[in-house]
C-alpha cells in the first residue's frame, strides 16, 4: 500500500492500515485539514466547498466520506457528480465557493486515489498552503462543528454543460468554422468522465461524426491511464484504417491532452500546448509560460510573433503563478496540458479541443501536415537511481558548476540550456532519484545528450 502526501494533496491506493493507503481514516484527516486552512483564509462567505470526481471504482467511497467530512467541518457541499477536473476548478468560482476537492488520481492506475485541493479561485493550493494542511494534519489540529453548526449537502449535475458553455463562449473559439470542416473524430477516454463531457462537446462544436473508445465510465480502465503512446496502441490501429481525421485522448480527469493523427501517428503530446500557442499568439499576441520539462518549440513559436517565452518550475501551480507574473495569453505544461487564461488559470483538454479543432478548420491541413509545421524536437526521459544517503542538492550544485559557461536555469534543479539541446535534472520529492530530461533535433541526440550529463553525475557519486 503507498500514501504520499504532499503540498498539492494526498495521494494513494486505495486500502491497507491508517497511513498506509488511502483508506477513510485518512481520507477524513486530510480533508478536515483543509477544511480547516480554508476556514482561516477564505475571504469567501459562502461557506460552501465544491466537491468532484473521476470515473474511479473507489470514487463513490472516497466521495462520500469527504463530503460528510466537510459536512462535520461545518462547511456546505455542492456535490457537482462525475465531473472533469477543469470542471471542477470552474465550478468552485461559479459557486463563488470557498474552495473545492477534486477526487482524482490523475493519470495513475485503477487502485489509486487522491484529493486535489483547490483555492477560492478554483486553483491548486500553493506550496505554503500545501504545507500548512499536512501540518494541520499531523498534529491533527481541527475541530468539528457541532450539532447546529454542521454544513448541509446538496447535488449539482448542471456543471458540465455551464463547463461546455464557458468553452463555446471563447472568442477564438469558433464552432460554425468546425461544424463546415465535417471532421471526423475518434476519441478514447479511458473508462473515465471524458467519456460524459467530450462527446456532448464535440456534438456542440458541430461534430457529427465521433467514433469513441473506452467511453464508459466504469473507472475500470482498459488500458494504463496515463496518455503516452506505448499505452495508446489500439486508438492509433483504428486511426491508421483511415476514416478519421483526428483523434483525442484524455487522462481520467481529463487535464491532458495527447492527439493523433489521421495516419494513426502520434502529433507528440509536447505539441498540443504549441499549437495551441500558435493559434493565440497570430490572434492575441503576448507571453507564453511553461514548465522547464517542456520542448523548446514553444520559445521557437513565441518569439515567431516577436513575444516573450518563460520557463516556470515542474509543476501546474507553479506555471500558473509564472504566467500571472508575466501576464501570459497561453501557457502550460509539455504534458498536453493547456493553460488558457481567457477561460481559467487550469490545464483543460476540453479548451485544448476546441482551439485545436478550430485552427484545424481555417487552416484547412490535415493534422500531419499541422505537425509538420513545428520544429522537430525530440524529448528522451531517463533517471538516475541513488541511495537514500546521497546529497543530491550537491551534486546537482557542482554540476551547474561544471556547465557554468552554458546557459543555466537552477529555479527547479540544473537546467543546461545549449544552442541546440537541453538537459533538465530534477530530484524527485518521493524518492532518491534524479529524474534526467534531455531534448534535441534527434531521438539520438536527446539521448546522447542525456548520456553524457548522466555519466557526469555518475563521476560524482563516486
Amino acid at each position: 500500500m503507498t500514501l504520499i502526501k504532499s503540498i498539492s494533496g494526498i495521494r494513494g491506493t486505495i486500502g491497507g492500515h491508517a497511513g498506509e493507503g488511502l483508506n477513510p481514516l485518512d481520507i477524513v484527516k486530510f480533508t478536515s485539514a483543509y477544511a480547516t486552512l480554508i476556514r482561516k483564509t477564505t475571504k469567501v462567505t459562502t461557506n460552501k466547498i465544491v466537491v468532484g470526481r473521476d470515473a474511479r471504482i473507489s470514487g463513490e467511497m472516497v466521495k462520500n466520506v469527504v463530503c460528510g467530512t466537510l459536512m462535520g467541518m461545518g462547511f456546505d457541499v455542492v456535490n457537482i457528480g462525475l465531473a472533469t477536473t477543469p470542471t471542477t476548478e470552474l465550478a468552485v468560482t461559479m459557486e463563488k465557493a470557498c474552495g473545492g476537492i477534486i477526487l482524482t488520481a490523475s493519470h495513475n492506475p485503477r487502485q489509486w486515489n487522491a484529493l486535489k485541493l483547490l483555492n477560492e479561485k478554483g486553483e491548486f493550493l500553493n506550496k505554503e498552503e500545501g504545507n500548512e494542511v499536512l501540518r494541520i494534519a499531523e498534529a491533527e489540529a481541527f475541530e468539528f462543528a457541532d450539532v447546529d453548526h454542521m454544513g448541509h449537502y446538496r447535488e449539482d449535475y448542471s456543471y458540465d454543460q455551464k463547463h461546455i458553455d464557458a468553452v463555446l463562449n471563447l472568442k477564438l473559439v469558433d464552432a460554425e468554422a468546425v461544424r463546415k470542416a465535417g471532421f471526423k473524430v475518434a476519441l478514447d477516454t479511458v473508462n473515465s468522465v471524458g467519456g460524459i463531457i467530450l462527446p456532448k462537446l464535440l456534438k456542440q462544436l458541430g461534430v457529427e461524426q465521433v467514433t469513441t473508445l473506452y467511453g464508459e465510465p466504469t473507472g475500470d480502465f482498459q488500458h494504463n491511464p496515463e496518455p503516452l503512446e506505448k499505452n495508446l496502441g489500439d486508438i492509433m490501429q483504428l486511426m491508421a484504417k483511415g476514416g478519421h481525421d483526428v483523434a483525442f485522448v484524455v487522462d481520467p480527469d481529463v487535464d491532458r491532452l495527447a492527439i493523433i493523427c489521421e495516419d494513426g501517428k502520434m502529433y507528440g503530446e509536447e505539441y498540443t500546448l504549441v499549437t495551441v500557442a500558435d493559434y493565440i499568439l497570430q490572434h492575441t499576441p503576448g507571453n507564453t509560460v511553461s514548465n522547464l520539462s517542456s520542448t523548446r518549440a514553444l520559445r521557437d513559436v513565441t518569439r515567431k510573433y516577436g513575444c516573450e517565452y518563460a520557463a516556470a518550475a515542474v509543476g501546474e501551480v507553479n506555471v500558473v503563478t509564472k504566467m500571472k507574473e508575466v501576464h501570459a495569453v497561453i501557457g502550460g505544461e509539455g504534458n498536453g496540458g493547456v493553460i488558457y487564461p481567457e477561460c481559467h488559470y487550469g490545464r483543460d483538454a476540453l479548451v485544448g479541443i476546441a482551439l485545436f479543432l478550430t485552427y484545424l478548420a481555417k487552416k484547412q491541413m490535415k493534422v500531419s501536415e499541422l505537425r509538420a509545421t513545428y520544429p522537430p524536437y525530440f524529448i528522451a526521459k531517463n533517471r538516475i537511481d541513488m541511495t537514500p544517503e546521497t546529497d543530491v542538492d550537491a551534486i546537482l550544485a557542482k554540476v551547474k558548476e561544471i556547465y557554468k559557461d552554458e546557459e543555466i536555469n537552477d529555479i527547479d534543479g540544473v537546467k543546461i540550456d545549449f544552442p541546440d539541446k537541453w538537459v533538465h535534472l530534477r530530484k524527485s520529492n518521493t524518492e532518491p532519484i534524479i529524474r534526467v530530461y534531455s531534448e534535441a533535433a534527434t531521438m539520438d541526440a536527446a539521448n546522447e545528450i542525456g548520456q553524457k550529463i548522466m555519466d557526469v553525475v555518475y563521476s560524482l557519486t563516486k
